[in-house]
């Protein structure tokens, strides 16, 4: 009973210790995929920062290059604008919160300015040495001419033979740059290349400096606050005790900013990712633990269970022999049905072409006028050709063999446009324009609509518009939905199809008549259904099922309704995305 006890109790505990690891790897997982998540998120409010104070100082820096180019700087330079020159600078500086505006000659010494005095020499600046050499000049600092945070841009000032005569030094002002973001979270902070914190929305950390091949930061004078760091899966943290502003325990991340010279860094808080690592992981400890209780009740029904799954298989075994003999049977009704899928695509392809053999067999006599009309201009232009050719006149012999090529172009695209409606497509749909297919149904049937004396108004678009389909079968659509409007029409006073193809999130075709309209228009797409008299047409009522299955077949949607005017049907087809291509 004893050693029952103790082999159960070193399973528990080894079971605990187990559960413990497992906790502990969850904790770091759920704490480094919360340092990832909130790394993102720090970089970009790190980079919102960075693009707010880098646009903040550009503006000094346009100033600067624009108030160069005035032609009073260079008066002022020659002193021949007096006191307007000081007023100049003041307004300009007034206006545009510069803290200050300077003209240096080119000695590199202060001639006029807004606010600082006459005479500063700013000869040994760096940016005004660079400016002097006609490139723009920038810095940062504290001192001369100005004690206070201050950046500087120092744009030159040419003289018409391209010298540099001196330049302009527009100073900015950082504590008040800083005014609109002291405060906000989270703490943020810019040090120069001497690793010295210049601007910050934490006024505690101005003028902190990072010791030298070290990381962190520590005041210039006094005792250094406590400080730590450790690397955490590629992550930076710091362990900070810089007082109540500044989180105790901060993910540092920095972005160069070579525009201004500077490297941005943050501080995001890391507390709560730490406190979602700890209830990720204590969730999975409970859990392994409930699974554990779970277990154990489960190993003392294990023998009871024993005997009920023996039952259970025999049962099983004779279930398995049933579901065998049922999927034998279901295969086979399976294959009845893929066969009798097969047969009905067969002939819902074979109804499709006779469709379309239908219409060619309408429109045989107007295509047949339609060549043989070119053919009898083509003899006669031939003939005038010899006689013009015989009398010397090739001029006009010249515009004869024009015609004639006219002609036989205009015959070839009418057998071309009658050999692609007759073929028979099946392939699966692919990229078509809409307004070639369109034009294409409007020549098939130009001969039906003229003998019909009806006026098509239809004005291809700008552009090719493109569509997932068939360039045959969307092509016997359109020449089915153009054959209906114009047999509709047969009584009408005003005879008129408009076709317009409208943009939106698909494409949709509209094709209205001046008819009488649709008798039915929720039975208008069904087989066999016609509103023709009996013996006015060929037409069985298969046309717009036909046309109904086609377009359906390419995703989209035929639609048929009244207007005062007469009918209107829409054929809705997706658009063409590169992406189906991939």
């Amino acid at each position: 009973m004893n050693r029952r006890f103790f082999s159960r109790a070193a399973i528990a505990c080894a079971f605990v210790a187990l559960v413990m690891a497992i906790s502990a790897g969850v904790w770091r997982y759920g704490y480094v995929q919360a340092l990832n998540q909130l790394s993102r998120q720090g970089a970009v409010d790190l980079a919102l920062a960075s693009d707010r104070l880098t646009g903040q100082l550009q503006r000094y820096r346009e100033l600067a290059s624009l108030t160069a180019d005035r032609p009073a700087i260079t008066r002022i330079m020659a002193g021949r604008e007096g006191p307007r020159g000081k007023a100049l600078l003041l307004e300009i500086a007034d206006k545009t919160g510069a803290l200050d505006v300077m003209v240096v000659n080119a000695q590199g010494r202060v001639v006029e300015a807004a606010r600082s005095d006459v005479g500063i020499d700013l000869s040994g600046a760096i940016y005004v040495r660079r400016a002097m050499q006609g490139a723009l000049g920038w810095a940062h600092g504290v001192g001369e001419p100005i004690d206070k945070r201050t950046y500087y841009y120092a744009s030159p000032v040419f003289a018409s033979t391209s010298d540099v005569l001196g330049a302009v030094v527009v100073a900015a002002d950082i504590a008040a740059i800083e005014w609109d973001w002291v405060g906000t979270n989270p703490p943020v902070f810019f040090t120069d290349e001497a690793g010295e914190v210049f601007i910050t929305n934490r006024s505690e950390l101005v003028f902190w400096q990072r010791p030298v091949g070290e990381a962190g930061l520590a005041p210039a004078t006094g005792t250094p606050p406590s400080f730590k760091s450790y690397i955490l899966a590629q992550h930076e943290v710091w362990q900070l005790g810089w007082g109540p502003y500044l989180p105790r325990n901060a993910l540092h991340i920095t972005r160069p900013l070579p525009v201004i010279g500077m490297t941005g860094e943050v501080l995001m808080d890391v507390a709560p990712a730490r406190r979602l690592a700890v209830l990720q992981a204590a969730a999975v400890g409970a859990l392994c633990l409930a699974f554990g209780a779970l277990l154990f009740v489960a190993t003392e029904r294990r023998r009871t269970l024993a005997q009920a799954n023996a039952q259970l298989g025999a049962r099983v075994a004779e279930r398995t022999k049933e579901l065998e003999q049922s999927n034998t049977q279901l295969r086979a009704e399976a294959y009845e049905r893929e066969e009798a899928q097969r047969a009905l695509a067969q002939a819902q392809a074979d109804l499709v072409q006779a469709g379309k053999l239908g219409a060619l067999g309408q429109m045989s006599a107007g295509i047949s006028h339609e060549l043989n009309q070119p053919l009898m201009a083509i003899r006669s232009f031939a003939e005038n050709g010899v006689a013009f050719l015989q009398r010397g006149d090739q001029d006009k012999a010249q515009n004869n063999l024009d015609r004639i090529s006219d002609m036989t172009r205009r015959m070839g695209r009418i057998i071309k446009n009658l050999r692609a409606f007759a073929r028979q497509e099946s392939e699966p749909p692919v990229r078509v324009d809409v307004g070639a297919v369109l034009s294409d149904a409007i020549e098939l049937t130009d001969n039906m609509v003229r003998q019909a004396g009806v006026e098509v108004i239809f004005e291809p678009p700008a552009t090719a518009l493109f569509v997932r389909g068939g360039q045959v079968r969307l092509g016997q659509v359109f020449v089915n939905l153009i054959s209906n409007a114009v047999d509709a029409m047969a009584n009408s006073s005003q005879k008129c199809i408009t076709i317009q193809v409208v943009e939106g999130e698909g494409l949709m075709v509209t094709f209205s008549d001046t008819g009488p309209g649709i008798d039915v228009p929720d039975k208008v797409f069904e087989p066999f259904y016609s509103t023709k008299e009996v013996g006015a047409s060929e037409g069985m009522g298969l046309g717009l099922s036909i046309s109904y299955g086609i377009v359906q077949s390419f995703g989209g949607e035929i639609r048929g309704f009244n207007t005062d005017v007469g009918a209107v049907f829409t054929v809705t087809l997706d658009r063409w995305q590169q992406e189906q291509v991939a």
